[in-house]
């Protein structure tokens, strides 16, 4: 039950003194501190007078969270100027004046109309004045006065959070620090111990425990293992009251979680572990993967692994997978069943991140026996070099031996090898191979100076298997010989001033050499035997691989001559010696005083044989004259080649006719139609003859189109564009037959071949009834009954 303590108001009331309509200055509390309350009079001629204060009060009180029926009685007040006769009237104004605070305007007592809360506000601010009321002026000052909210424990504690979340490493100490909970209380912490607070801790021993002053929670156990359990919940509650009875409480959750620390060694599963391999796996191939447990996490459980000690030390190496934490063993090195079939290894795991306070546990590592099969594989054949180079002098003659490379079958089985050339590499067929022993011999002639470096691959294959071959390079060299002439470094021409002096360089020879001698060039030079006695040149030898061309007189005339050819001799000094002539051009030439050159050609009008205008002017006239001769002679026998191509009826040729004749009479209107051998889409062309001029133009007769004979098209086109490319036919129309006869004849065959006959002759009169194209044959035929009658 609570209990609740009032606080009555006091007061005194001293001597009445005459009030004014100027209030006095407000007071700010509610005891005095001095009396300051001076006015002047409204008719005293500006002289000061003194006010007596007349009423005050102390500091009203009030219990929050009022729980009674009526209004709650906050105090009363009064003034030394009521008389009780009604005249004055109270006035309340401020902080909830009117609604939370009413006053008696009478008596002046002063009520709380509301249950009051001290956390919503402690302290309220009020101002009273008494009045006249027939007056309506104040007849005491208006003074202010505070109403101070006095606390109950109606709050309970709250934490700041309602769930905490906290770590601490395993294996700490007793008291080790994990995290700090911190409730408040809204009660007022300055009057009693409503807002003391203490905490306690209702669930989680006995692993850990809290302050009761700070809220701090510490670990209470020894050697709290994660691996044994991670996860703690545990329950705090804050009491206020001092943790009394009748106190009001509040509680948290607080999820503890223990991180890891590095307590646990790795350890394999098993102390031996076996693998297979075939010899051929290349370095770098994995063979198997083991691993090693560890019962921590993150970084601690980190493994690196290492071969210690074993057969295979330098074979194998293991790794680590940084994902899966194994160790993948891989090989190292190339293997051999034939050498080494067993393979023992001790691989050893350990911890990288070791936490010094826990080795006293003992070494974190631990080692196991590995043992690896070597299987045996069917291998290509193995040569005794990686790489071969051989060397050969250029004049080799061929099937030179070389050298030879060797195989050989490194299973136990000692498979036969032969040998090849890859031609790939040896295009030409240079060089060749026993197939037995691996001899290399030449197969054409080398030319150092054509290539120098052969570079050939040799191929070992097994007899009995030929899908087992293994290749190896083969570098040839060509050794140099002696068997190019030195020649000039460029062709050489120059010349000579005609008024050089003697002895006087004119030019230097430089020589060039294809060989490559081993102590290097060393050229000479002189000129040929024929041309050194009677030379007006000499050639200097300078003894380091050039030669200079100087003047053996002085003066030169180009008029008598104006080039020299002077053959020189180029030999080199190795063995056996070659040499070769070069020929330099020496022009005399006019120079200045310098030496500078001016002209090389000799003047035609000074020479004393040379001709004259006049006579140069003639020889070129007859020359024009015979060109003109010619030309003409050469279109007349053009033109006699354009005649017509047969004039003789009796030319056995293709029958080509002309047609420069009178016609062929009345009956021939468009001379000789051949539509019949011509091609079928053809015949409709309409073409008139160009070698005379029509006086009227006719429609072209048709004739039945030719049954589509695909030999005679193409034998008469061919003929055809034989005549129209021909330069030498005629400019007008010319025809040819073939001794086609066509289709569509009236008269069918005339041949006597199929005429049925008899023993006496043939009636032909017949002929006379077939039309006028046929009167010419009746006429034959028909008259020779009328010779033999006649």
């Amino acid at each position: 039950m609570r209990t609740y303590r009032y606080f009555l108001l006091l007061f005194w009331v001293g001597q009445p003194y005459p009030t004014f309509s100027t209030p006095l200055s407000k007071r700010t509390s509610g005891f005095p501190a001095k009396k300051r309350a001076l006015e002047l009079s409204g008719n005293s001629k500006n002289e000061l007078n003194r006010s007596k204060r007349s009423w005050m009060w102390n500091q009203f009180f009030l219990l929050e969270e009022y729980t009674g029926s009526d209004y709650q009685y906050v105090g009363k007040l009064h003034s030394d100027q009521d008389r009780g006769d009604g005249s004055l009237k109270y006035i309340l104004s401020g902080d909830g004046a009117g609604d939370l605070f009413i006053i008696n305007e009478n008596t002046g007592d002063i009520q709380a109309t509301k249950r009051l809360d001290r956390e919503e506000k402690p302290v309220y601010i009020l101002r009273a004045q008494a009045i006249n009321r027939r007056t309506g002026r104040p007849v005491e000052p208006e003074s202010e006065f505070i109403i101070k909210i006095h606390d109950i424990n109606d709050n309970e504690p709250i934490f700041t959070k309602d769930v905490y979340t906290a770590t601490v490493p395993e294996m700490s100490d007793v008291g080790t620090f994990v995290v700090q909970v911190t409730a408040t209380d809204a009660d007022d912490p300055t009057y009693g111990n409503s807002a003391k607070v203490v905490y306690s801790i209702l669930q989680g021993q006995p692993y850990f425990s809290v302050e009761s002053e700070t809220g701090i929670i510490k670990t209470a156990l020894l050697n709290m293992d994660r691996e044994n359990r991670e996860q703690y919940q545990v329950v705090i509650q804050a009491k206020d009251m001092g943790g009394q009875m009748g106190g009001l409480s509040g509680t948290t959750t607080v999820n503890i979680t223990l991180t890891d620390v590095n307590d646990n060694p790795p350890r394999f599963p098993q102390s031996t572990y076996q693998f297979k391999t075939p010899e051929s796996s290349p370095p770098g191939t994995p063979i198997g993967r083991i691993k090693a447990s560890d019962a921590d996490m993150g970084e601690n459980a980190e493994i690196e692994y290492s071969i210690t000690e074993g057969e295979g030390l330098d074979m194998f190496d293991v790794v680590t997978d940084q994902e899966t934490q194994e160790g993948v063993i891989t090989v190292k090195k190339l293997l051999d069943f034939e050498k080494k079939k067993v393979y023992t290894l001790k691989v050893e795991a350990s911890n990288p991140h070791v936490e010094p306070r826990f080795l006293y546990l003992g070494p974190f590592k631990d080692a196991a026996t590995v043992r690896i099969m070597v299987e045996d594989v069917d291998e290509p054949p193995v040569f005794s070099k990686l790489a071969y180079i051989l060397q050969i002098r250029e004049d080799a003659q061929i099937n030179t031996t070389i050298g030879s490379v060797t195989a050989q079958d490194p299973d136990a089985a000692r498979n036969p090898v032969k040998y090849s050339v890859d031609r790939h590499t040896d295009m030409d067929r240079i060089f060749n191979i026993d197939s037995g022993n691996g001899s290399i011999f030449t197969s054409k002639l080398l030319d150092r100076e054509t290539l120098l470096w052969h570079n050939i691959t040799v191929i070992a294959t097994e007899i009995n298997n030929p899908k087992q071959s293994s290749r190896v390079p083969l570098y040839i060299k060509v050794l140099d010989v002696n068997d190019n002439a030195p020649e000039f470094a460029e062709f050489y021409e120059t010349f000579v001033c005609e008024k050089a002096k003697a002895d006087q360089l004119i030019q230097t020879l430089r020589a060039v050499d294809k060989d490559d001698p081993y102590s290097g060039h060393q050229f000479s030079f002189s000129l040929a035997p024929e041309a050194a006695s009677g030379s007006n040149f000499t050639i200097q030898d300078n003894k380091d691989n050039t030669a200079g061309i100087l003047t053996r007189k002085n003066g030169y005339n180009r008029h008598e001559m104006s080039t020299y050819f002077l053959p020189v001799v180029i030999s080199d000094n190795d063995y056996p010696v070659q040499s070769s002539t070069g020929t330099v051009t020496v022009r005399v030439c006019a120079c200045d005083h310098h030496g500078n050159m001016q002209s090389c050609h000799a003047e035609a009008l000074v020479h004393p044989t040379g001709l004259s205008t006049g006579a140069l002017i003639a020889i070129l006239l007859c020359i024009v004259t015979l060109l003109v001769t010619v030309v003409l002679f050469a279109a007349l026998r053009r033109q006699r080649k354009k005649e017509p191509l047969i004039i003789s009826k009796e030319d056995i040729r293709d029958n080509i006719v002309s047609y420069n004749d009178e016609g062929g009479g009345e009956e021939d209107t468009q001379a000789f139609d051949i539509g019949t051998l011509r091609n079928p889409e053809a015949i409709e062309d309409s073409k008139l003859r160009r070698d005379i001029v029509p006086e009227a133009l006719f429609l072209p007769r048709r004739t039945p189109a030719a049954r589509d004979n695909t030999d005679v098209r193409d034998f008469i086109n061919q003929r055809l564009k034989e005549n129209d490319t021909d330069p030498t036919a005629p400019p007008y129309d010319s025809l040819a037959t073939y001794a086609y006869e066509g289709t569509g004849s009236v008269a069918d065959s005339l041949s006597s071949l199929e005429s049925v006959t008899t023993d006496g002759d043939q009636d032909y009169d017949y002929l006379s009834d077939w039309g006028p194209r046929f009167k010419k044959l009746a006429d034959m035929y028909g008259g020779v009954d009328s010779d033999k009658d006649s």
